[in-house]
């Protein structure tokens, strides 16, 4: 499209092909049929960051048998090598159903990572265990003192023989009392550049050494841990990578945790609140969804979930045809993890005085509890106290501004 003032604007076609509709009608069949209405509770009740195994592994376990759990994953790794749009079309299929999310430690993050830096034994070990769910992984990054600037990290791996020896501890440790495989950053070097000095290992938690101990969170939840690690041996064959250039792993690897398609699940989630108010009574006594300073915040938030979806096109246009989109995962993590936020608050806002109730016996699928107040208030207040670190891990938002400031600005 030619400006008045010379300049071309580039334009999207947002429309699905013929192909793309047919594959679109094949997983919503598929989804329709494979989805148990507790696996649809299950995704509907979480409130924090994934759903629990014993609801995520069996949705994975049947995504396998479809040959569907990686769709990013190229056919000879036993992925499903779909290209970007039918990526982007499976999410938001999946998130209309309500599927439970699946852990994205092995499947999006160490399974990527394995491929691009793993040895054929490493790859023909994990890779096959990663997709059928007999591995679960944590990822060992964050310490005491060791958030956002990671390259400071101090647990030491010495070298001995053919083992590392570990002692330190990470801290934020999401799902490690369900994991039997963790990925872990360590220190090999403690001289030079701090980020000449780490390595990436991959370790069994089961390791003799190794304790586990729960950090509760403010919504009253058991999803992170602090790791302890006394003298673990950890054999060399378990290095992902070249000894002390464990970074250039870890930054691929937050390629992928920091990666765009969160449009999808704020859609749903937006769709969830226009529900709740429409229920609720606002002061005048009509509707909360008919009064004009919620709506007008209501569609505050639809305009940021629009902006996102539209940049989230971008970048699969940039990916499809070649294209580094450069620091728009970045941009992407910053603007989904503020909608998200958000859209909380206004859900709280929504559930007035029933967010303050505490009952997560009742959150559990299947269970017998009745809630207290309106059913669709009782996961208001857990997701908002969860989500609040959602602009923290990752990589913080203060952090990624920095990132859009150098690349984009120049600055």
């Amino acid at each position: 499209m030619a400006l008045s003032n010379g300049l071309e604007l580039e334009t999207m076609d947002l429309a699905l092909t013929a192909d793309e509709r047919a594959f679109q009608d094949e997983v919503r069949a598929f989804l329709e049929e494979a989805l148990t209405p507790e696996l649809r509770a299950a995704g509907r009740l979480t409130t924090s960051v994934f759903t629990e195994p014993e609801f995520s592994l069996p949705w994975q376990r049947k995504l396998f048998a479809k040959g569907w759990v990686a769709p990013a994953w190229p056919v000879e790794y036993g992925g499903a090598g779909w290209n970007e749009m039918k990526r982007a079309i499976f999410a938001a299929e999946c998130a209309r159903a309500g599927a439970p999310s699946l852990s994205p430690m092995g499947l999006r993050m160490v399974g990527p990572c394995i491929q691009g830096y793993g040895t054929p034994e490493q790859k023909a070990f994990y890779l096959p265990r990663i997709l059928a769910g007999e591995d679960y992984w944590c990822q060992g990054y964050s310490e005491p003192g060791s958030g956002s600037d990671l390259a400071s990290l101090q647990m030491r791996a010495d070298s001995d023989g053919d083992d590392y020896v570990l002692n330190g501890s990470k801290i934020w440790t999401t799902h490690a009392h369900h994991a039997n495989k963790m990925f872990c950053l360590v220190r090999t070097k403690f001289d030079g550049k701090p980020q000449q000095g780490i390595t990436f290992l991959l370790l069994d938690m089961t390791t003799p050494g190794i304790q586990v101990k729960p950090i509760i969170t403010l919504a009253g939840e058991h999803e992170v841990n602090q790791v302890f690690f006394d003298d673990v041996r950890v054999p060399k064959s378990g290095r992902l990578g070249e000894e002390n250039k464990g970074w250039t792993v870890a930054k691929y690897l937050l390629e992928f945790e920091r990666g765009g398609g969160s449009a999808p699940g704020l859609k749903v989630a937006l769709g969830r609140l226009r529900i709740m108010a429409a229920a609720e009574v606002a002061d005048d006594g009509g509707a909360l969804i008919d009064d004009a300073d919620f709506r007008a915040r209501l569609s505050a938030a639809e305009i940021a979930i629009e902006a996102i979806e539209m940049t989230e096109h971008r970048v699969l246009a940039d990916l499809a045809g070649g294209r580094n989109p450069g620091p728009a995962s970045s941009m992407l993590k910053t603007q989904g993890t503020e909608a998200m936020q958000s859209i909380d608050e206004l859900s709280i806002d929504v559930a007035a005085v029933y967010a303050g109730v505490d009952q997560p016996a009742a959150r559990a699928p299947g269970s017998n509890l009745p809630p207290i107040g309106p059913v669709h208030s009782f996961t208001a207040m857990p997701r908002y106290l969860n989500n609040r670190a959602a602009s923290i891990y990752g990589g913080s938002n203060q952090i990624q501004r920095d990132i859009m400031a150098r690349l984009l600005l120049g600055l």
